[in-house]
């Protein structure tokens, strides 16, 4: 079958057949999530308290061990001293090794992800067998030197300097890099450079050695809101020395080396905060049975009920997401490794592919991980407010992730902008749909009664009218603002929502849909429910903002047109009874007593 393509999913039907859930795991892959999370509850759980009282040594012993276990080499070659698996397997790997604590999780994601696949997808081989054996098998930690006081979201404004020495020999390093993951017990860092007055930072390797520092000083260890435990300082460089064989691709190449480890790390968070939402549901659920008010468990009062549907659906949701997008960049790898790309340049080439889902799936999954553990607060009351509990402490380690890998509010603009310039560059469709959809309000709405038997006929209905409206809004934007959209970032927000909504919607139905398919539909009533109560919350959403975006650019008889299409794309036939269907969920996750699906 011929991978889908970044983007498609607004411009196309998607059958459940093309996507992939986790529960066709091959034997392969359910070996290593099950190996991940007994590791995780044996080496990890009973010592969460370590990690919350700072405890940066029990982080890298931990990391050290997950090294001599393989864990941290497993999207690596083994001619690399990996384990070579695929990406499904990578993300289940970053997935369960991160649900207990967000420091853990940081190190991991820091160290794998920005800290080696620089290297391993830009270094020259020299690089690759010098360095990744030492950072798959754990003997060195890497940490990745980008952000600068002035130079966060905008990456490539960095101050810090590379000046080529007398002799040819070095690159000379002066400037200052903050927030660095991993900064205190890294022995290679990724340093990004400007190099006289290039356009673009080039990147390097630099080895370090705490006994001849080569002119690198770490600041303090940053105290955080969460992630206590994760190293987190300053790095300064005063006529630091690099080899020249140490420079990373080619000269000015670094913002684009920044920029692809990115598209992967915004997925790969995802990931890093799925497990942590099951575990919060797991958490609280179990809290609700044994809490006893007005001699009953609260598990059974409606108002937290209501609470374990949402957070169990929003998990569930992510979950869909997280796994339809990983293996449709490993379907692109194998499909481009099979047309004779290398390996390395078949990655590269699968992720930027898929930077729009990437980037999607990095905001909807960060902000249903604060959810769910803000709402687990909530369902221990007073206790969720304590440290004695593990709920505050997994609240705290969530917000960061709305923050690094970009923060939410540029991924969100990213998604519009990355699907534009696909359009512009004749990858992908969107004047054809969109003018289709233009033409259709014009045309009389059919009022025959269609038949929805057959289960979700409707609700993937529903998902290809919501497609419409999004085709509607982004159509209309462009016409109207044409180049000059950027600068109205309120409307590509508006735009981004519903692009976010309708593929996490669309992931849970079609997930949900598989899983009838497979197992029968009374075997799988939890996951209907969630994914009809999904699609109808994401319905609302993109009601809500694809008026905004309306009544912004359109005026008169065209805006009461848009609007009227607006109401025709965001009408149910059947209205989902949504406290029946919360109902249906919180009653088999309470009597799991854990987050079941």
């Amino acid at each position: 079958m011929k991978a889908i393509k970044g983007g498609e999913f607004l411009v196309r039907e998607v059958t459940s057949d093309e996507i992939f859930i986790t529960e066709e795991l091959n034997e392969e892959q359910q070996m290593m999530r099950d190996a991940v999370q007994e590791f995780a509850d044996r080496e990890v759980l009973p010592y969460r308290e370590r990690f919350e009282k700072k405890d940066y040594v029990f982080t890298r012993e931990t990391m050290k061990k997950l090294g001599e276990m393989g864990f941290l080499g497993v999207s690596i070659p083994e001619q690399y001293g990996g384990i070579g698996m695929g990406f499904v397997a990578t993300m289940l790997v970053t997935d369960y090794i991160s649900g207990i604590t967000g420091s853990l999780s940081t190190a991991y994601g820091a160290h794998t992800g920005i800290g080696t696949m620089p290297i391993y997808l830009y270094g020259t081989d020299a690089q690759k067998q010098k360095y990744l054996p030492d950072l798959t098998s754990g003997t060195k930690f890497g940490a990745y030197c980008l952000t600068e006081p002035e130079a966060g979201s905008d990456a490539n404004s960095g101050k810090t300097t590379a000046k080529l020495s007398e002799d040819g020999t070095h690159y000379i390093i002066n400037g200052q890099k903050m927030w660095i993951s991993n900064a205190g017990f890294a022995e290679l860092f990724i340093v990004f450079a400007r190099i006289e007055d290039d356009k673009n930072i080039t990147g390097f390797i630099l080895e370090y050695d705490k006994d001849n520092p080569n002119g690198v000083t770490l600041g303090e260890e940053e105290h955080k809101l969460g992630i206590r435990a994760s190293s987190t300082r300053q790095v300064f460089f005063t006529d630091t020395k690099i080899p020249v064989e140490n420079m990373l691709s080619e000269r000015g190449k670094g913002f684009k080396i920044a920029l692809n480890s990115l598209n992967v790390g915004r997925i790969k968070l995802a990931a890093g905060c799925n497990d942590a939402q099951r575990r919060a549901i797991t958490e609280s659920v179990k809290y609700a049975n044994e809490r006893i008010q007005f001699k009953t468990p609260i598990a059974q009062f409606g108002a937290i009920q209501k609470k374990i549907a949402d957070m169990s659906t929003r998990s569930f949701v992510s979950d869909a997401g997280i796994y339809r997008a990983a293996m449709d960049i490993e379907h692109k790898i194998n499909e481009l490794t099979a047309e004779g790309l290398p390996l390395v340049k078949a990655k590269l080439k699968a992720y930027e592919e898929f930077a729009i889902e990437a980037a999607i799936l990095k905001v909807y999954v960060s902000e249903a991980v604060q959810y769910v553990t803000d709402e687990g607060v909530q369902i221990f009351g007073g206790m969720g407010f304590s440290e004695d509990t593990p709920m505050e402490a997994a609240w705290r380690d969530a917000r960061i992730t709305r923050i690094y890998e970009g923060t939410n509010e540029i991924n969100r603009l990213l998604t519009v902008s990355m699907l534009l310039k696909k359009a512009m560059k004749g990858q992908l469709d969107l004047l054809g749909p969109a003018t289709a959809v233009g033409k259709s309000l014009m045309a009389i709405p059919s009022f025959e009664t269609p038949d929805y038997s057959v289960l979700f006929s409707e609700e993937k209905e529903m998902i290809t009218k919501l497609k419409k409206a999004f085709l509607m809004v982004a159509g209309k934007a462009v016409q109207t603002f044409a180049m000059d959209l950027q600068n109205h970032q309120q409307l590509i927000l508006s735009a981004a929502e519903l692009m976010i909504e309708i593929y996490m919607a669309e992931s849970a139905i079609l997930k949900a849909e598989k899983l009838a398919k497979k197992e029968g539909e009374d075997k799988v009533a939890g996951q209907i429910a969630m994914a009809k109560l999904n699609l109808f919350n994401a319905v609302e959403s993109v009601s809500k903002n694809a008026k905004e975006a309306i009544l912004y650019f359109a005026e008169g008889d065209e805006q009461r047109m848009m609007l009227m299409g607006l109401k025709r794309f965001t009408k149910f036939t059947n209205q989902p009874n949504t406290l029946k269907l919360r109902k249906e969920i919180a009653a088999k996750v309470i009597e799991a007593n854990a987050f079941c699906f």
